[in-house]
C-alpha cells in the first residue's frame, strides 16, 4: 500500500470523529444523559469490535502485548470523559478550538520522542489549521464565548489524551493484527469510561435499549472504526502528519450539522472549512516530498 492511501486511511478515521457530534446532540435532545451517551458509545463500539474480530482470521498475540494494548486504550476512553466535561463549562464552539489544539500537540510529540524536529512547512500547516479551527468552529461569529478556567483545562486535557492516543496507535502493537489491536484499544477506554461513569443504565432496560441506537451509531463511528483505521494508517505516517490529518473532524462536524440538523452555519465557518482542508493537503503534500527525498 502506497504512503497516501495510509494518509487517507488516517484522513477517514478523523472524519469518523467528525461525524459524532450531530448524533450526540440528537441523543441529548432525546433526553439521555452524558454517562448514557458516553457509556453507550463504548458498550457498543467495544462490542461491535470484537464481533469484527470473530469474523477474522485468528491470530494470538502475546498477553504483555495485549496487556500494553490496553493501556494504551486509557487516553482513547479520556478523551471522551474529558471532553464532555469541558462541555460542561464551554461553549461548544470553543470546547472543540481547545480539542482541536492535538494538531501541534501531536508534532510536539513528534519532536520529543523521536527527535523529529518540524520542518517550516509542517508548522506552516498547522498555523494554517488552527487559523482555520476557530473561524470553522464558528468562535469568530458568536459574541457570547465565555473562558472558563475549569473548561479550559479539561479542554487542553482532551487534546493532550488525543494525542497520546494517536501516538500509541502509532507505535504500540506495531505487529498485532489491526482488528484485535483495535479491540484491545476500544477495551481499554471501555474500561476507563465505565470506572468513571457507572454504567448504571445496563440495569435500566427502556434505557439501555433507547440508548443503543444512538450508541450502535456513536459506538461505530468513535469507538470501533477509528482504532481500526489509525492502527492501519499511524504507523506508516507517524502522530505528526497523524494529527494534521485528523483535523478532517472539524469539517466534517460542521457539514453534518448543517445538513443533518440543519444548523445556519455561518460564511466565516464555511471559509474556516476551506482553510482546514487547505492546511491538511499541505500537510501531506509536505510528506510525499519527505518520502521521495528517503527513496
Amino acid at each position: 500500500m502506497k504512503t497516501w492511501q495510509y494518509a487517507l486511511i488516517v484522513f477517514l478515521g478523523g472524519c469518523c470523529y467528525g461525524i459524532l457530534s450531530t448524533f450526540v446532540k440528537l441523543a441529548y435532545s432525546a433526553g439521555f444523559s452524558v454517562t448514557e451517551v458516553t457509556g453507550g458509545q463504548y458498550l457498543f463500539g467495544a462490542l461491535l469490535t470484537w464481533v469484527l474480530v470473530l469474523f477474522t482470521k485468528k491470530k494470538r498475540i502475546p498477553f504483555n502485548q495485549a496487556f500494553k494494548l490496553l493501556l494504551s486504550g486509557i487516553p482513547f476512553g479520556l478523551t471522551g470523559v474529558f471532553y464532555y466535561q469541558a462541555l460542561q463549562t464551554l461553549n461548544a464552539s470553543l470546547a472543540i478550538i481547545f480539542l482541536f489544539q492535538f494538531v501541534w500537540i501531536g508534532t510536539l510529540f513528534e519532536w520529543i520522542l523521536y527527535k523529529e524536529k518540524p520542518t517550516k512547512g509542517k508548522i506552516i500547516s498547522i498555523g494554517i489549521l488552527i487559523i482555520g479551527s476557530i473561524l470553522a468552529a464558528g468562535a469568530v461569529a458568536n459574541s457570547e464565548v465565555v473562558l472558563s478556567l475549569q473548561g479550559t483545562a479539561w479542554g487542553l486535557l482532551s487534546a493532550l489524551t488525543f494525542t497520546t492516543f494517536i501516538t500509541l496507535s502509532s507505535s504500540v502493537g506495531k505487529d498485532s493484527p489491526p482488528v484485535l489491536k483495535s479491540a484491545f484499544l476500544s477495551t481499554g477506554g471501555l474500561i476507563v469510561v465505565f470506572l468513571i461513569f457507572p454504567p448504571t443504565f445496563l440495569v435500566d432496560l427502556p434505557t439501555l435499549t433507547g440508548v443503543a441506537q444512538y450508541g450502535l451509531l456513536l459506538g461505530f463511528f468513535g469507538v470501533a472504526l477509528p482504532p481500526l483505521l489509525f492502527s492501519i494508517g499511524m504507523p506508516h505516517v507517524g502522530p505528526g502528519l497523524g494529527t494534521i490529518l485528523t483535523a478532517s473532524e472539524l469539517p466534517v462536524a460542521v457539514t453534518m450539522s448543517a445538513l443533518i440538523l440543519a444548523e445556519v452555519v455561518s460564511f466565516s465557518q464555511w471559509i474556516g472549512v476551506v482553510i482546514i482542508l487547505c492546511g491538511i493537503v499541505l500537510g501531506n503534500l509536505k510528506l510525499k516530498g519527505r518520502m521521495k527525498s528517503i527513496s
